[in-house]
């Protein structure tokens, strides 16, 4: 916990900043998307304007005694765009035990109180995030962004289908809101097992396919055993570990700067890049003794 806290930065000298030549006919591009990346960080971690980020970084490769460019404000909007970001995260020692939730961000308006006290603007946009994250190792590794009128269950396959083919999943833990055919079958094709709280007044389904009947046996046991039980033996409680996950997102700040849509999700993709490096630093390693 005390490394979170250390303020020091490391610019590798072999990190392509500037990318090779295209080929293509027109202007090459100057910087590559891992400068790009690296700006927005900044931006993101210490909460600064386009303006002030380049500043910052600029100020930060001369203490490093660096002759690199650094992109203006116009550069790193345009950029951010169409930025490709890349998620960091440790492989773990064997099958990955995923668990997922969402949450919502604000993206637009006034809050909730300024709203009521002053008479803001009734507008308030906002995003959902979906995310995945592998138990073990406490690292996001599957991440979708949608508005916020879509559902939970509809994003369960597309964060499935991030995690590579040849990675065994040992199991995925959602809440209720999971509790749909679509998801038990997605879950099924990846050879998991699904720990997923049955709806409550929850009825057998007829069994048609392998995620169906695992389905119905978690229906039977927390019907026999009750929910706290079922909660318990099946390890349920688990899913609490990604619910705090998305507070840690929030405290990288509770809206979004960004306007548009595209751009958001490339923020929303390198804060959790940011929180992947404080698990990897931060999180302590247990061993049994004796």
């Amino acid at each position: 916990m005390k490394r979170r806290g250390s303020l020091s930065l490391w610019f590798d000298p072999e990190m392509v900043w500037t990318p090779p030549p295209s080929g293509r006919r027109g202007r090459q591009s100057q910087f590559s998307d891992a400068a790009i990346q690296t700006c927005l960080t900044m931006k993101v971690l210490f909460g600064l304007p386009l303006r002030q980020t380049t500043g910052f970084v600029e100020s930060l490769l001369k203490l490093v005694g660096s002759d690199w460019a650094v992109p203006d404000f116009s550069t790193l909007c345009r950029h951010q765009k169409v930025l490709n970001v890349s998620l960091p995260y440790r492989e773990g020692t064997g099958p990955i035990y995923l668990l997922i939730d969402s949450t919502g961000i604000k993206a637009e308006g006034e809050g909730e109180w300024n709203a009521r006290k002053h008479g803001g603007p009734k507008l308030r946009i906002w995003r959902k995030i979906h995310i995945g994250i592998d138990e073990e190792t406490l690292e996001v590794r599957a991440v979708e962004v949608t508005s916020s009128n879509t559902g939970d269950a509809p994003m369960l396959p597309e964060l499935l289908k991030q995690i590579p083919s040849d990675q065994d999943i040992g199991s995925v833990t959602d809440d209720g809101a999971y509790d749909t055919r679509k998801c038990h079958e997605a879950i099924s094709s990846r050879d998991a097992h699904a720990v997923i709280s049955p709806r409550k007044n929850a009825k057998p389904w007829k069994p048609t396919s392998p995620g169906v009947v695992a389905r119905n046996e978690a229906v039977n046991a927390q019907r026999y055993l009750g929910r706290t039980s079922w909660r318990r033996w099946s390890g349920y409680h688990r899913r609490g570990r990604v619910e705090t996950k998305m507070h840690c997102l929030k405290q990288l700040g509770q809206s979004l700067m960004a306007r548009d849509f595209d751009r958001q999700v490339a923020e929303i993709q390198i804060r959790i890049a940011v929180l992947n490096r404080y698990s990897a630093l931060g999180i302590p390693v247990t061993e049994p003794v004796g």
